[in-house]
């Protein structure tokens, strides 16, 4: 299901985009109602979310021009106006539900699913194929009593080749169904999905054939299945929760901007204080006024509801036309609002303090008085432990969040193959995910086969916890120095944030950097193995800077990759006479940007061993 969000309001649309992907749906947002409707003519979706008040193209307009063209997917409007005439303005636009900031996102999620159930695009709850059956109100899936742990993606393929039993979607089709049109991979990445939905299938006593290649054509379900008819059940199971996962990253997002929340506020305090010198000029009321009612639909969304309802108040008294009566009023109302997210302040940098201390450690071991000892020690080494004591349980915590290093007893599975299995999708993780082997029995066969498939440390049971955790210790250190390091140069903190946020679940330690002055002393700090550059910056530009690495020997072999929004013959020649090794064109398609960084750090690497190789000829000259 592909849902697209419009919302001008930068904080607000990051966390509808993680609460609505981490239901498995596929989210693209834009801030105005013109982009939106741009995508809303090329792209098919299967819900829109649309706040009211945006710039270019109001909400309302919007909703009746999607309307006026037949568009029929469902619109769920967002506001922060409650009345009922306003909710019938926007119902008779055409809108199909309304929802008002601050909103609970488990009621968000609630009537999207709703939504989506009535306006067909969802013919029933629960999904069958003999005895496979998709939940999309728990997002669980069972081959009989056996429950299927499948990557979102895995996921989102298995549901639309079971709404659609009876279609053939080539690989364009399945990216434009369950990809963002910003994340789009290459085909390839579909087929590498599709092999890993064959095989859970296949684990579980499924025709590893149940998703069939069409050739020349696409894939579909096997149409001589067909006597497992698909069939619905009707299920009025509650809704799932938002995951912990999904509301730590929300406060995430919080956290980062709250410097851009705290200017915000700074307007309604110049605002304020013009008001009682009553020189408070047009623009800057209107410009308090629009802050305001950005901050009462966001605040509350991110656990201030109290903020939320103060900044509604100095909505609704701005909007007079003579707020001077209430200027005593005001002060108080955005005193009490700068204290309240100053307080929210604190508390974020106090979680985020002990955060940062503490590594996941997941320990799967079906023996709970050995458990039991070594847990009893994690938090003095800086870990935050849990148990699973089996591989279904492991897997399930894995899903829901990966941890940063695990501990694994491979006799707690029936059979070696599934211990082998699991140690095996832990490798595959993005990053990998170091593995100690815990146990006190495994042969040489065995050792043979979990070292190939990354177990690199083999701990008996009997060794005191100490020397556990000092293993854990010493493996996530190294696992740390092996990740390549990233340094980005950009004066736009959104780009900064958004490239982190692209490479960091790659594994790369991402350093970045707005203020081009302090560069050299951030490139020897953080000695990375990849520089990444934007052209265009005030006072030093990026052209300037890989002209300075490249005149000094000890970073003249450093790859260098500019990203910019220039792509003429002109620029592109400058870049690489300067020194670049490649380039990536602004609006930055993050599959691309991955890709070109880890075949450069190969090409770095494979550089590094051929110049040992030729070194050590030269040293060792054969008779």
């Amino acid at each position: 299901m592909k849902i697209l969000v419009i919302e001008d309001d930068e904080l607000v649309a990051r966390a509808l985009k993680i609460i609505l992907t981490s239901q498995n749906y596929a989210v693209e947002v834009v801030p105005n109602g013109q982009l939106g409707w741009d995508l809303i003519e090329t792209f098919d979706y299967d819900l829109i979310l649309l706040d009211v008040m945006m710039p270019q193209l109001d909400g309302i307009s919007l909703c009746r021009q999607i309307r006026s063209k037949g568009f029929q997917m469902p619109i769920l409007l967002l506001t922060r106006r409650d009345s009922s005439h306003d909710k019938a303005i926007g119902l008779d636009a055409g809108a199909d539900d309304y929802v008002v900031k601050p909103f609970d996102p488990e009621e968000l999620v609630a009537r999207v699913r709703a939504l989506l159930r009535r306006g067909g695009a969802v013919a029933q709850p629960v999904l069958e194929w003999g005895d496979l059956r998709l939940d999309p109100s728990s997002c669980e899936v069972t081959c009989g009593s056996t429950p299927l742990s499948l990557t979102p993606k895995e996921y989102a393929l298995l549901e639309l080749f079971l709404r659609n039993s009876r279609r053939v979607f080539s690989c364009g089709m399945i990216l434009e169904h369950l990809w963002a049109y910003e994340e789009m991979p290459g085909e390839d990445a579909v087929r590498t999905h599709i092999k890993g939905l064959r095989q859970k299938l296949k684990a579980v006593g499924l025709p590893s054939d149940l998703v069939e290649t069409v050739y020349g054509i696409g894939y579909r379900l096997k149409p001589d299945t067909a006597d497992h008819q698909l069939s619905a059940q009707v299920s009025f199971q509650s809704h799932p929760p938002v995951s912990p996962q999904t509301l730590a990253s929300i406060n995430h997002i919080w956290q980062r901007f709250q410097p851009r929340v705290s200017q915000q506020v700074e307007i309604l305090e110049r605002a304020v204080s013009a008001l009682e010198q009553s020189v408070l000029e047009q623009d800057l009321q209107q410009q308090a006024r629009q802050e305001a009612h950005t901050l009462a639909g966001s605040l509350g969304l991110f656990g201030l509801p109290e903020g939320s309802q103060l900044a509604h108040c100095i909505e609704q008294q701005l909007q007079a036309e003579q707020p001077l009566a209430e200027a005593t009023a005001l002060r108080g109302w955005v005193k009490s609002l700068r204290q309240e997210i100053e307080r929210s302040r604190a508390d974020f940098e106090t979680q985020a303090a002990l955060a940062e201390d503490e590594r996941q450690l997941l320990i799967i071991n079906g023996d709970a008085q050995i458990t039991q000892r070594l847990t009893s020690e994690t938090a003095i080494w800086g870990l935050r432990a849990t148990v699973a004591a089996n591989i279904t349980r492991a897997r399930d915590k894995i899903l829901l969040e990966l941890p940063d290093i695990v501990i694994l007893d491979p006799a707690i599975a029936p059979t070696l193959e599934a211990s082998l299995s699991l140690l095996s999708e832990l490798r595959q993780q993005v990053p990998p995910v170091p593995v100690i082997i815990w146990t006190e029995q495994c042969d040489l066969s065995e050792r043979l086969q979990i070292t190939r498939l990354g177990g690199r440390i083999f701990i008996p049971q009997s060794a005191p916890p100490a020397q556990v955790l000092e293993a854990v210790h010493q493996e996530l250190h190294r696992a740390d120095r092996e990740k390549a390091g990233v340094m980005v140069v950009d004066d736009d903190p959104q780009l900064l944030a958004v490239v982190r946020a692209l490479l960091t679940p790659w594994g790369f330690k991402v350093t970045t950097l707005a203020e081009p002055q302090q560069f050299w002393d951030v490139l020897e700090a953080s000695s990375p193995d990849l520089l990444i550059l934007d052209i265009a910056m005030p006072q030093i530009s990026g052209i300037e800077l890989c002209q300075v690495v490249r005149a000094d020997a000890r970073w003249s072999d450093l790859p260098i990759l500019f990203v910019t929004a220039h792509t003429d013959a002109e620029t592109v020649n400058q870049v690489f006479a300067v020194g670049a090794d490649d380039f990536v064109s602004k609006p930055i398609v993050g599959s691309e940007l991955v890709t070109r960084i880890v075949n450069r750090l190969e090409r770095s690497r494979l550089s590094r061993q051929l110049a040992k190789l030729t070194q050590s000829a030269l040293n060792h000259p054969t008779d």
